[in-house]
């Protein structure tokens, strides 16, 4: 934005919030009247079914939610609220302006004027922008569907009273990123369409108040679209708040120039930030699981519509659920692959925010994917929500297919080796968003592991943002990974200590062999990221699954010369204790298993057993233990490993893995 544009905007925005008049939203979406404009709103179709249940019939179908989601509600009632790894009862009225983890607020001026980041104190704006997403409502929402207690529709009226009475329009902290508004479409329309005929939404001036609010959304997202040289999950969500605000309000010229711009939005984006092999270009899992979630629900408030949906944008969004199917561990965890910070488009279910498998359910059962109706999927309450009654229980009845193939994803750079009780994930591509850093890691050649269903091996995750630029560059960092690190560099350098979304393009990765195979995978692949540092430094990894004995080998080759000191870490998953078992072996310990770890040539590798932390999801971390092979001298070098279950260990390090870097 320009500054002359930025500064009429300054003194415009609170006269076009007042200039927004019923009169005028009448006039400019062609209704007669705000009864008539309300209820044409609430007679047309929306994204998802919504429609009143009974809690006996949805506990046939999700057994045991009901309950849980009559608790959430009285916690919502309550004012008792967890996200981003913090827990608070809000004040009366809501502060929402505020991070209520430290106590810091930001100013009600003119939201360019907002400086958000704060990096020299340990504030979160996250807070705040979480909180006025409202998506702790939803389950008052579920629970009057199930229920039909006005307690819910009075409730959830007077938090969003608060919301509109605290928030003018374009004043203040929650309007400073555009996809703040843009993720409040979401649950605004869906609250509308849940509570539109109950009587405590039934006066014309709360409606009035509600629609106004709204449609000040759709011009907002408009106005200070997130567009740049290359567009990630902001621009892509405020599109989808454009497709949905537009086909919300269906009538009038800038509703339909929303949904249409919105929709076009996402068909030109969808092929730059989804790569052919179905992987979010941003370098992210969780960021993966957003974007999927918001391409496919615009696309479905569209065909809801009658809308046309091309095969193409189809067939991409199917493929994004075919990674989902791979990445997700047998248990229905994923590896913490990139930033995440929880983010979700429309959240009704009970399950970890690490499970993603209900993704796979939902496109498998709405597009009648025959290999995604076959596969596990997870939690039955966000097809149901999502889908309704019949779309869950098909994905139900469906769900007997397997999943357990290893698979590659040559342009994401991942790949994965899995079976019945195996799961290793191995990062091998591209800086995030385009070399650009974005929500991607130093983790080139880093490597999850899962084995004999016990997982040993894990990502550190990405723990915060701007509450901490210190954790937050740690967590992105080459030394939080599973990944040989040179001499203590960067494998892609950081911009600046405080950009904490940019990295250099310095890695090209190199993938020399992917070979899937019935008795193991091997995958042998390099990065260029040390070619700065002179003498030709090249890392080598390859990685073995025998699928057979649960057996994983890692050998860390470093090609080149001079003298450097080389670094191996491993993280060990969240739980796993270690001890040693002479110079050369460790025994690593979990869930009432023990695994053998042994390395060669031990004398030359220093082996540090230290303490490392491991973030599951946004501002939570946890011990954890950290191990380090180093090693200064003359390269190139050479580090052989292998871990597998106590049991089945029966094979010399150097008989078992020499042999297959050919």
């Amino acid at each position: 934005m320009t500054s002359v544009r930025a500064h009429a905007d300054r003194y415009g925005a609170p006269r076009r919030e007042r200039s927004l008049d019923i009169d005028t939203l009448l006039s400019v979406t062609g209704a007669a009247s705000p009864s008539g404009l309300w209820d044409r709103i609430g007679g047309r179709l929306y994204a998802l079914p919504i429609r009143r249940v009974s809690l006996a019939d949805y506990e046939r179908v999700c057994p045991g939610d009901g309950a849980r989601i009559l608790e959430q509600a009285e916690l919502a009632r309550e004012r008792r609220v967890r996200m981003l790894g913090a827990s608070a009862v809000l004040g009366t009225p809501i502060d929402w302006h505020s991070d209520f983890k430290t106590g810091r607020s930001w100013p009600k001026t003119f939201m360019r004027d907002i400086d958000f980041m704060n990096l020299d104190a340990p504030s979160d704006v996250k807070i705040p922008w979480e909180l006025s997403r409202l998506q702790w409502l939803i389950p008052e929402g579920q629970a009057y569907l199930l229920t039909g207690d006005e307690r819910f529709a009075a409730d959830v009226r007077a938090v969003l009273e608060s919301w509109i009475e605290s928030n003018p329009y374009a004043q203040g902290v929650n309007w400073a990123c555009t996809m703040e508004p843009a993720m409040r479409t979401l649950s605004w329309t869906w609250l509308f369409h849940v509570f539109a005929r109950s009587r405590a939404w039934s006066d014309e001036a709360f409606r009035s108040k509600f629609l106004r609010a709204l449609y000040l959304h759709g011009e907002f997202v408009e106005r200070y679209l997130e567009r740049t040289d290359v567009n990630g999950n902001h621009l892509t969500a405020d599109a989808v708040a454009m497709v949905f605000v537009g086909l919300f309000f269906g009538g009038g010229a800038a509703p339909k120039r929303w949904a249409d711009r919105g929709w076009r939005l996402l068909c030109e984006e969808l092929p730059r930030q989804v790569l052919a092999d179905g992987v979010d270009f941003e370098g992210s899992i969780p960021y993966h699981r957003l974007v999927l979630e918001l391409f496919f629900l615009a696309a479905r408030y569209r065909e809801a519509c009658g809308l046309a949906v091309p095969d193409d944008y189809r067939d991409r969004v199917v493929q994004m659920a075919r990674f989902t199917l791979a990445y997700s561990r047998p248990d229905g965890s994923t590896p913490l692959v990139g930033d995440g910070d929880d983010a979700r488009a429309l959240p009704f279910g009970p399950q970890p925010i690490g499970d993603h498998r209900y993704l796979v359910g939902l496109i498998g059962s709405h597009w009648s994917v025959p290999d995604l109706l076959g596969a596990p999927n997870g939690s039955c309450a966000e097809i149901f929500w999502t889908l309704g009654s019949g779309g869950a229980s098909r994905v139900r009845a469906s769900s007997s297919g397997d999943q357990n193939r290893s698979a590659a994803f040559p342009q994401g750079g991942i790949y994965v080796m899995r079976n019945d009780s195996d799961h290793v994930l191995i990062e091998c591509g591209p800086v995030g968003m385009a070399g650009r850093g974005g929500h991607g890691h130093n983790d080139c050649l880093s490597f999850d592991a899962v084995l004999d269903g016990v997982h040993l091996i894990s990502d550190c995750g990405a723990y915060v943002y701007t509450a901490s630029p210190r954790d937050r560059n740690h967590f992105r960092s080459t030394a939080a990974h599973n990944t040989p690190q040179i001499d203590g560099q960067e494998i892609n350098r950081f911009v600046a200590d405080d950009q904490l979304w940019a990295l250099h393009d310095d890695a090209t990765p190199d993938v020399r062999l992917w070979q899937p195979g019935s008795r193991d995978d091997v995958f042998i692949g390099s990065h260029n990221g040390f070619e700065r540092l002179g003498d030709g430094i090249t890392p080598v990894r390859t990685i073995t699954l025998d699928h057979e004995r649960h057996l994983l080998s890692v050998i860390d080759e470093c090609e080149g010369s001079g003298t450097h000191t080389v670094s191996i870490p491993l993280h060990l998953a969240v739980g796993v204790t270690v001890r040693r078992q002479g110079s050369d072996a460790l025994v690593l310990a979990a869930g009432g298993r023990e695994f053998h770890l042994e390395w060669s040539p031990s004398s030359e590798w220093k082996l540090e057993i230290g303490d490392g932390r491991i973030s599951s999801s946004y501002g939570v971390v946890d011990p954890a233990v950290r191990l380090v092979w180093t090693r200064t001298g003359a390269l190139p070098s050479t580090l052989v490993m292998q871990v597998a279950p106590l049991e089945g260990v029966g094979v010399p390090v150097s008989q078992g893995m020499s042999c297959r870097q050919s």
